[in-house]
């Protein structure tokens, strides 16, 4: 004789017709949510021992505490030197502004008077005390190298982004200087402009030498300088109003090779 199976009282519920109660269906929702807590707990696990070892291959990549102090040395010496440069430019820059005004050229007059109080508030900023210890340029190692005079340097993400930026401020700042000369019916000279004789906008002393910067600055400021005098966005684009030089240009000027 066959045994007869027992059934769950859900089960026998439903073959009854009678409808599932709610505690019964309240079962299954509770395993359910077991079920997805258990998943998302260890989905979490998971992402917690990853984090950890980023942070164990981070501190293991990070440079000695010696080369580190031996870097911000060399950073606060940069930024006295550079405070003392443009200490001393005051007199150039009120030189070029009357031979402006001398030459009757006003737009690039207004270009200049603008430039020098952008360069004057990058002077306020240098007064204002920094931690050393807490910005990471100090403790990462170079990943890039590149190559300005026949020597080689080397830089990290922060020191390289610094030198796009040199790119992009010269080429925006070109661009302003060849509009002005183009309005005034100056003949084209980019090498004249004070802009890119000083090539400071947006330098800080920090990262990168200011030879470095000023290099990379004039390599963008030649070709903003010609856009800007011949109307025309040959090496470059402007997006919502700010303009900065083509990706490709910018890779090919600064020419960084990883060393990872």
């Amino acid at each position: 004789m066959k045994q007869v199976g027992i059934i769950g009282t859900a089960a026998l519920l439903l073959l009854l017709g009678t409808t599932v109660p709610a505690w019964a269906q309240k079962g299954k929702q509770n395993q359910k949510q077991n079920k997805s807590d258990k998943q998302e707990a260890k989905g979490q696990a998971k992402a917690a021992k990853e984090e950890y070892k980023e942070e164990k291959k981070e501190l293991k990549a990070r440079l000695s505490q010696q080369r580190q102090q031996q870097l911000i040395t060399e950073q606060q010496r940069r930024v006295i030197l550079y405070r003392q440069y443009l200490d001393n430019k005051h007199l150039a820059a009120q030189q070029y502004s009357a031979r402006l005004q001398q030459e009757k050229r006003m737009a690039n007059y207004r270009f200049h008077q603008d430039y020098l109080a952008r360069i004057h508030q990058q002077q306020l900023a240098l007064q204002r005390s920094y931690d050393y210890n807490s910005d990471p340029y100090f403790y990462t190692p170079s990943s890039y190298r590149y190559s300005r005079g026949g020597s080689y340097y080397e830089t990290n993400e922060y020191g390289a982004n610094m030198l796009r930026e040199a790119v992009n401020n010269g080429y925006a700042e070109g661009y302003r200087a060849g509009q002005a000369d183009q309005q005034d019916r100056w003949a084209s000279d980019y090498q004249n402009s004070y802009a890119y004789q000083d090539a400071n906008y947006g330098y800080d002393g920090y990262y990168v030498n200011q030879a470095d910067y000023n290099y990379y600055f004039r390599e963008g400021f030649d070709r903003g300088y010609q856009d800007g005098y011949n109307s025309r966005t040959q090496f470059g684009q402007d997006l919502n109003g700010s303009r900065s030089i083509l990706g490709g240009i910018l890779t090919q000027i600064l020419n960084l090779q990883s060393l990872r």
